[in-house]
């Protein structure tokens, strides 16, 4: 970690991708190199407007790039989408833990995403890429309320034809060009090509989706130490200092943002 926490990288806006009608990717080129473990977060300053945590879904292996997915929905995410390129932002962290590569290996790996969640499980697929020999059969499952509101097209379809990954997606809502399933993304958790006994699912998405996803991940058989999920909160200072994270007597920023179920599922209202 840097000699001064708080103090933000400067890191240039080089590109702006639209994924979505709400939904962008900026790429950013700090001014020191960021290394991140994949599921961990950074704070990203926009001068006069704010900070706000955001987990990267770039590939973990590159350093002197990173690019952060964010759907407009409040007032820095809507400042954000509105900055042209060449904008320069602040970058602080990396924080908090990631997903622990080393529990999964040799395992069948389930990742279930819902709408933007999809962004930090792109970093996740991007690691294990990286390494194919060291995980079984990768299984896909993503949901999106619309087809427009599906992220990374193009990527989808390029990861669809991998030999070891297993891939479907499903919309709320579809349009006449549709021809994949409609639902909720619980409703293509069956039939899953994947050993119970030698898995573990990883789940990211709105909370409602994240609630529903776990609980049908349990009616197939999932142990509550083999479902994480990658938590959501006030994430402020990221150094577990000002407590607006708190989750039980865990530090969202320190303690995850990525939880083993079994970890978190006796505390209430966690989905809120």
């Amino acid at each position: 970690m840097r000699l001064d926490p708080y103090q933000p990288i400067p890191s240039r806006v080089i590109d702006i991708i639209e994924e979505t009608p709400t939904i962008k990717t900026f790429v950013l080129k700090p001014q020191e190199q960021v290394a991140f473990s994949t599921g961990q977060f950074v704070e990203l300053t926009l001068p006069g407007e704010g900070e706000a945590p955001f987990t990267p879904s770039s590939d973990p292996h590159i350093k002197e790039e990173l690019e952060v997915t964010i759907m407009k929905a409040g007032r820095v995410t809507s400042a954000l989408h509105s900055i042209p390129k060449d904008t320069t932002l602040g970058i602080r962290g990396p924080y908090g833990k990631g997903y622990p590569l080393e529990e999964f290996k040799n395992k069948d790996i389930l990742i279930v995403g819902g709408g933007v969640g999809l962004a930090p499980l792109r970093s996740l697929i991007y690691a294990l890429l990286a390494h194919p020999q060291d995980y079984k059969n990768i299984i896909i499952r993503y949901g999106a309320r619309t087809p427009q509101d599906l992220l990374y097209k193009k990527q989808l379809s390029e990861w669809a034809k991998i030999k070891n990954i297993n891939l479907m997606l499903t919309v709320d809502t579809a349009d006449s060009n549709w021809k994949g399933n409609v639902g909720v993304v619980t409703t293509i958790l069956k039939d899953l090509p994947l050993d119970l006994t030698n898995a573990v699912a990883v789940v990211c998405g709105p909370p409602i989706m994240m609630k529903f996803t776990t609980l049908k991940l349990l009616d197939l058989g999932f142990r509550p130490e083999s479902i994480y999920l990658s938590m959501e909160k006030n994430m402020s200072c990221g150094l577990g200092k000002c407590g607006h994270c708190r989750l039980g007597r865990f530090y969202v920023c320190k303690d995850g943002p990525v939880f083993k179920y079994e970890e978190i599922k006796e505390i209430e209202d966690i989905w809120e």
